[in-house]
């Protein structure tokens, strides 16, 4: 029966087994179909090491999911594990309201002066795509902006108590601001409270997001709505949140399983255009991406692929080979270095257009990041030095 439950027509192939881990994606959804149900309900919990299971489901961020499947539908549990269930729940839920009563007062905030923002994962997720403020578990709110906007929209953070995280020399958040995409903000109520995010990816990713209008500007525009209480806030397009969260989702590799249940639950969308999703995944030449991340929902959680979407990932060799990789890594709680060889030769392996590769080679050799700019500290007139100094830093981790 577990062994069922990670089984597709995607691969016959089975992952290496790990009870826990199977028990997560068959719980790990907001709606689950009757299969997923049985399986949790006719779980052997003789013996079951609650403990590692829950922290589990915590490292993978889907510990609401689970905690109110399995107290929906496991009826045999001890009287403390159901109360450790309920609390992990309304703990998640007693969290979301903050955070969507903050993001409420800031969006009023910034409507007042007639700055530009638009929320996606956090509490508008958790609406939109879960159905349920308890049932996604987030730790900041993230807004997209554009960057011309970013002077305004931090001044008016500031005015509601938010700072940056860590201040910058204007020369410095220039710079950043071309070859970054977000800066953190505390707040009266914790560390990286918010985050600003002007671009979908850093510059190094080598996507370019105008060939297919995904820019901020063209999200902005084709914005939606979604009632967080009786407020009603601006949200993605669904076919722009899926994409969206399928580039966060590669950025990490899919190393947490949170990142794959957003995908499946943003797929089954009833107004959800994925024609459309194809089309301008392969026009940024994200198609691969796209298909990966569907391959992972279908195989781990079951989702249903649309039929644009699995012409994806039948006609790519390469996404059943990634898929069966990361998935295993997955299934064993793995991560990768973001700074390593290793992680820049799977985001290399990502790209299906040869001329996306060699560009994000380029752009991987030469865009500085944060870690260059720690390790030194130059004048602004010798900024093109931290090229040379990202370069160094290469050499030093390939050798």
């Amino acid at each position: 029966m577990a062994e069922a439950l990670l089984s597709s027509p995607s691969s016959s192939r089975p992952l290496p087994r790990n009870d826990n881990f199977e028990l997560l994606c068959a719980g790990a959804s907001a709606r689950p179909v009757p299969e997923k149900v049985a399986s949790i309900a006719n779980w052997n919990y003789e013996g079951f090491d609650w403990s590692g299971f829950l922290q589990l489901a915590e490292h993978h961020g889907v510990l609401a999911l689970l905690a109110r499947n399995l107290a929906q539908h496991v009826p045999d549990v001890s009287a403390e594990i159901a109360q450790s269930l309920r609390t992990a729940y309304a703990e998640n839920l007693r969290r979301n309201l903050w955070f969507a009563g903050e993001l409420t007062r800031i969006l009023e905030h910034f409507e007042e002066r007639s700055v530009r923002a638009i929320p996606y994962k956090g509490p508008v997720l958790a609406q939109s795509a879960y159905g349920d403020l308890g049932l996604r578990s987030f730790s900041d709110l993230d807004l997209l902006i554009t960057p011309a906007d970013f002077d305004r929209v931090k001044g008016a953070l500031g005015e509601i108590g938010y700072h940056p995280s860590q201040e910058l020399a204007p020369a410095l958040e220039r710079l950043f601001l071309r070859t970054g995409y977000e800066r953190s903000f505390d707040g009266e109520g914790g560390k990286y409270l918010v985050e600003l995010q002007w671009n979908l990816l850093p510059y190094l990713y080598a996507i370019e997001f105008q060939t297919a209008d995904f820019r901020i500007e063209d999200l902005l525009a084709r914005a939606g709505h979604v009632s967080l209480g009786a407020a009603e806030v601006p949200r993605l397009s669904p076919e722009d949140s899926l994409l969206v969260l399928c580039l966060h989702a590669a950025k990490h590799l899919w190393t947490r399983l949170i990142w794959l249940a957003d995908i499946a639950e943003s797929l089954r969308a009833a107004d959800l255009d994925c024609a459309l999703v194809t089309r301008r995944a392969r026009a940024m030449g994200v198609a691969r991406i796209l298909g990966v991340s569907c391959w992972l929902a279908e195989r781990l959680l079951g989702a249903a692929i649309p039929a644009a979407a699995r012409q994806l990932v039948d006609g790519d060799a390469e996404v059943a080979k990634l898929g069966e990789e990361y998935a295993t890594r997955l299934a064993r709680s793995a991560t990768y270095n973001l700074e390593s060889s290793e992680y820049f030769r799977q985001v290399w392996r990502l790209r299906e257009r040869s001329s996306d590769r060699w560009r994000y080679l380029r752009r991987l050799a030469w865009t500085p990041g944060p870690g260059e700019i720690a390790a030194i500290e130059l004048p602004e007139i010798l900024f093109p030095l931290y090229r040379v100094v990202r370069i160094g830093r290469l050499l030093r981790r390939l050798l």
